[in-house]
């Protein structure tokens, strides 16, 4: 800028350009932008650009004379300064030393109106301008002051954008967000600032401590403490702070109180396990219990109190015998009783009352004599054997065993691998094998696993391996994705989602309560359950013991009986009778390939479906049937749970106080997959299986979570699926309403006048009983109507105009008055659960769109359409 210039200051860096004016070029792209012609709006802002004198002073001379004005809805200003960002990106790059002479000019002014802007302005002036370059002195005031004047997320915001961070409190800025359930801000405030990250869980974990009352720091920020705090009780907060230690790959030590309530949560499921499900050893549950108590007083007054809880003072003090505990911790009448047994002297008779006598015949029982269970824990034992465990054309069976995890940042390290064959099970020492990892016996058991394993000749049986090998792969580098170079694979847990048993006794049903996975496959198939006491047992532990053997033996070989029993008899369980190929080698099916017969068959017929085990060999999983399809969604995918009814997927959700652990309970009772997030993926999974429990993403949107989930377990989603769920309960029962019907109904509903007469009786019968004229006819002569039945007199009270018989209440405020008047909407739906009602409208096509790549195929004229399309709210 020339000083002598009349035009310009070159103290303030304020000019009044000589090209065209900048205030005539905002009145301009006002104009055109209330015509809303965005293609015009552009080229002219463009153009206007290019004309100034200098775009960077006219683009604050628009802001500046726009200063009071902004209203509600997109703003133009922000609109404008994106474009010119957009704008100056596109231009020649201008000589570095008089660019950076012209900003520190413009700078001081451009935070001035930062200032006064709208946070929608924040970043595209700090690209501009380079704002974080700028005197920080400004930028903290104006920080500080938003702060106090109750605006934390604009401080947030800015001081994420301008990279003032290291010069604020992370405290300070962090604690009314935190209280506000902000904490993905709060992630991003700290994200690239190692030591921010870690006093910010330093002080989340001080939020965690025993007795810690979250009231006290709510009561310094009077504008946030209406809003509700039950997730930052320690319990809840606790889960957050093991997630970020986790991805900030903070030491543990740092987060010592959000460690405790892990572990509490650890004793509560050994508890339950112990003493409800009776499903785990009085050693083992002692062993665990243990390991996670330590010395901490907290946990042994907790513990104390589970024990009460799970029975009388007399058991609770035998237990608390057992482990040591003190007898300060305890409450008086364990302590009491814990008195009494140490005077008579009564610990090792406690100790055997405690275990649970199984009658042995109650479980499976492995048929095969203990001299043949073979413990191979060096090279020398693989060579002997490796002729036994890689003889062509032969069924094997594969399990593996590690030992639980119960705190934040450990992984489950296999520890045995199990691998059974007709008359005989080895059981392969992964602890001793695979150490050295460069070692002989490390060689020697890699090269074995693999050649097992990608044999096409030799039949692999598992129960989700895929999971198994997984970790197997994670825990030995030599077989980093083994799972991978599976060739003849059957993974009998594909075969038990399609197995339908219809004719167990009531005495097997009863028994069959409670168990899941793989115990209930050998129930279901073989009649008797796996002992399944030891599998919470410490498998790193040497010498293992005689029932870890057992058991361990027991679970693979129950695979190859489970098979024989399922090529005997398919039919008993809906499986293709073309059994027999599930001995030959596995090829996983191209897409697009012919079905076999009896599938096709199966598919074309009313009958159940009936699914060959060669169809689900591993890497080639049967397609599920959306409707078919059942998962329950943590409270923490709530949208995804929604997007899954939307194409017609049997969905429950936890609602936002459930704990975690209620997915367990309803996958086991009514045989869904489990859909979680984070931390509770690994505790869930122990409780129902590998296979039965996915990790979704949580930085996917829902409906890219949903395409996920559907590619993941290969469902089949075809547009007749489309909204045959009602999203807002998840029932698949609609109620068709014609357009005349749903007006009579909205009227007496809104004028509340009380029973109706028998005058008003008769029309209203007759109305629902004529269902209207018939739909207009598709193209091909084939109606194309949704496949849900008319309302009938018989379904609603007769007292209550809006209410059907089985007590669901019709959500007719929903229904705005001008949907009654849409030219060609001839009838409505209502959900016969919860009576929200819905219409046909533009939002099936949009959810076709959005899901069009999981769509099977575009549904034909004759196809009827699925249940109704949900206008009424947004997707």
């Amino acid at each position: 800028m020339d000083p002598g210039d009349p035009t310009g200051d070159p103290a303030t860096g304020e000019r009044r350009c000589t090209g065209q004016d900048p205030l005539l070029l905002l009145q301009a792209l006002q104009t055109l932008w209330s015509t809303r012609e965005r293609q015009q709006l552009q080229e002219e802002a463009w153009r206007g650009f290019a004309a100034l004198d200098d775009p960077l002073a006219g683009l604050l001379d628009m802001l500046e004379s726009c200063r009071g004005r902004r209203g509600e809805g997109p703003s133009l200003e922000t609109w404008i300064s994106r474009q010119l960002q957009c704008w100056l990106q596109a231009q020649p790059r201008p000589s570095p030393a008089q660019h950076s002479l012209r900003l520190k000019q413009l700078q001081a002014r451009a935070i001035r109106v930062l200032t006064e802007s709208p946070p929608s302005l924040v970043a595209p002036l700090t690209s501009i301008f380079q704002l974080q370059d700028a005197d920080r002195s400004c930028l903290l005031v104006h920080v500080h002051r938003l702060h106090q004047e109750g605006r934390f997320r604009e401080a947030v915001m800015l001081g994420t954008t301008l990279k003032l961070q290291p010069e604020l409190d992370v405290e300070k800025m962090s604690v009314p967000l935190l209280l506000q359930d902000k904490v993905a801000l709060v992630e991003r405030y700290v994200a690239g600032f190692p030591d921010l990250q870690r006093r910010l869980l330093a002080l989340m974990d001080s939020w965690c401590q025993p007795g810690f009352d979250i009231k006290d720091v709510a009561r310094q920020y009077p504008e946030v403490t209406s809003l509700s705090l039950e997730k930052l009780s320690p319990k809840v907060l606790s889960r957050q702070v093991l997630r970020l230690q986790e991805r900030y790959g903070v030491a543990p030590a740092l987060c010592p109180n959000a460690a405790m309530w892990q572990r509490l949560a650890a004793l509560r499921h050994l508890c339950h396990k112990r003493f409800v499900e009776k499903s785990l050893s009085q050693e083992n549950w002692a062993d665990h219990v243990r390991g996670l108590v330590g010395q901490s007083p907290w946990l042994q007054e907790q513990l104390s109190q589970l024990l009460v809880s799970h029975g009388d003072p007399v058991t609770a003090a035998r237990c608390a015998m057992g482990l040591s505990l003190p007898e300060e911790r305890l409450p008086a009448a364990v302590a009491v009783e814990l008195r009494q047994l140490s005077l008579q002297g009564r610990a090792a008779e406690a100790d055997s009352r405690l275990e649970v006598k199984d009658v042995k015949d109650r479980y499976y029982q492995l048929p095969i004599p203990r001299e043949n269970i073979h413990l191979l824990a060096s090279w020398e034992d693989l060579t002997r054997y490796e002729g036994a465990l890689l003889q062509p054309h032969q069924v094997v069976g594969i399990d593996l065993e590690w030992t639980p995890v119960f705190v934040a940042g450990g992984r489950p390290r296999p520890s045995l691998l199990q691998v059974a064959v007709e008359g005989r099970v080895f059981l392969l020492d992964v602890l001793a094998l695979s150490q050295p990892p460069t070692g002989q016996g490390a060689q020697a058991f890699s090269r074995l696993v693999a050649q097992l394993l990608s044999d096409p000749s030799i039949t692999k049986l598992g129960y989700g391996m895929v999971g198994d090998l997984q970790n197997l792969g994670a825990s030995c580098p030599a077989l980093a994705h083994v799972e991978k170079q599976i060739l003849g694979g059957v993974d009998l847990l594909l075969v038990h989602r399609q197995m339908r048993v219809t004719n167990m006794p009531t005495s097997g049903t009863d028994r069959a309560k409670g168990l899941r996975g793989l115990s209930l496959l050998v129930q279901q198939v073989l009649g008797t359950a796996l002992d399944k006491t030891q599998q919470l047992s410490n498998w790193d532990r040497r010498p293992l013991c005689e029932e870890q053997l057992i058991y361990a033996a027991a679970d693979a070989y129950c695979l190859l009986e489970v098979h024989q029993a399922l090529c005997r008899e398919p039919a008993r369980f809906h499986l293709s009778e073309d059994l027999a190929g599930s001995r030959r080698p596995r090829h996983t099916e191209r897409p697009g390939a012919q079905k076999p017969p009896g599938l096709q068959k199966a598919s074309a017929s009313a009958a159940p479906r009936q699914v060959p085990v060669a169809a689900v060999a591993e890497g080639a999983a049967p397609q599920v049937p959306a409707r078919a399809f059942r998962v329950v969604c943590d409270n923490m995918l709530q949208g995804l749970a929604r997007s899954l009814r939307c194409l017609g997927v049997d969905a429950r959700m936890l609602g936002n106080g459930d704990d975690h652990r209620r997915a367990a309970e309803v996958a086991r009772q009514e045989g869904r997959i489990i859909l979680t997030s984070g931390q509770p993926f690994h505790k869930l999974r122990a409780q129902v299986g590998a296979g039965r429990c996915l990790s979704v993403d949580c930085s996917l949107k829902a409906q890219q979570q949903a395409k996920a989930v559907l590619k993941h377990f290969n469902v089949r989603v075809t547009h007749a699926d489309i909204f045959s769920r009602c999203q807002a309960c998840n029932c698949d029962q609609y109620l068709k309403v014609s357009r005349d019907m749903m007006k009579q109904l909205m009227w007496l509903s809104s004028h509340q006048e009380g029973p109706r007469s028998s005058g008003d009786k008769t029309t209203l019968s007759q109305e629902v009983q004529e269902p209207g004229p018939a739909p207009e006819a598709a193209p091909g002569g084939c109606t194309y109507d949704r496949p849900c039945r008319w309302l009938q007199a018989a379904d609603l009270r007769a007292e209550t105009p809006d209410m059907l018989t089985n007590g669901t209440r019709l959500q007719l405020a929903g229904v705005p008055v001008g949907v009654l008047r849409t030219p060609g909407l001839r009838h409505f739906y209502c959900c016969t659960r919860c009576g929200k009602v819905v219409w046909d409208g533009s939002h099936l096509d949009r959810v076709a769109t959005h899901f069009r790549d999981v769509l099977e195929s575009a549904p034909s004229p004759c196809e009827p359409s699925p249940a109704p399309s949900p206008a009424s709210s947004p997707f």
